[in-house]
């Protein structure tokens, strides 16, 4: 099935968070109208804000928790989750370009930017990359610079790296 990833609507809506422990840190997993609204690692720059997050309550989206198991251990490929994204219509574009780079392999910001229609805006597809409220299962550790190194990650370089080498994108 893989991701169903959509805008946000401007309904009224309710939102809980899971924290998660994970090899590259604790995770919060905001559920937003049984959907995944944010991933957040601990320490994150520019990542969903912890006052946005919602009432604590381990036991929402189970099934996410469950695939995010199976990725560190290196037994999940693909995840399928409802995922509701907020942000602006250019960001949203990002994102669903970001989501069809495959497990193993990475792009550049400028292969982003030609997939989207804007070849020219490479720097805006890099800082809508460092905005993606759902790291992991919308892949923004995926993208690499146009020579071929590592480049910022809103995480932290370490867990870039860490992510990078557990799918098998660096050796």
């Amino acid at each position: 099935m893989g991701l169903r990833l959509s805008p946000a609507s401007s309904a009224s809506t309710t939102r809980r968070h899971a924290l998660v422990e994970s090899p590259i840190g604790p995770l919060a997993l905001v559920e937003e109208n049984g959907a995944l609204a944010a991933l957040s690692v601990e320490g994150a720059r520019q990542g969903p804000v912890p006052d946005s997050f919602g009432a604590r309550d381990d036991d929402v989206l189970p099934h996410v928790r469950e695939q995010l198991d199976a990725y560190f251990a290196g037994r999940l490929q693909e995840f399928d989750a409802d995922v509701v994204l907020h942000g602006t219509p250019f960001q949203v574009r990002v994102w669903n370009a970001l989501a069809q780079i495959p497990y193993g392999t990475t792009g550049t910001y400028g292969q982003l930017a030609r997939t989207i229609g804007a070849p020219r805006a490479a720097q805006a597809v890099g800082a809508a990359n460092g905005r993606n409220p759902v790291s992991l299962l919308v892949p923004c550790h995926r993208v690499i610079g146009a020579n071929g190194r590592l480049t910022g990650y809103a995480g932290g370089m370490a867990r870039k790296e860490y992510l990078l080498r557990l799918e098998g994108a660096l050796l």
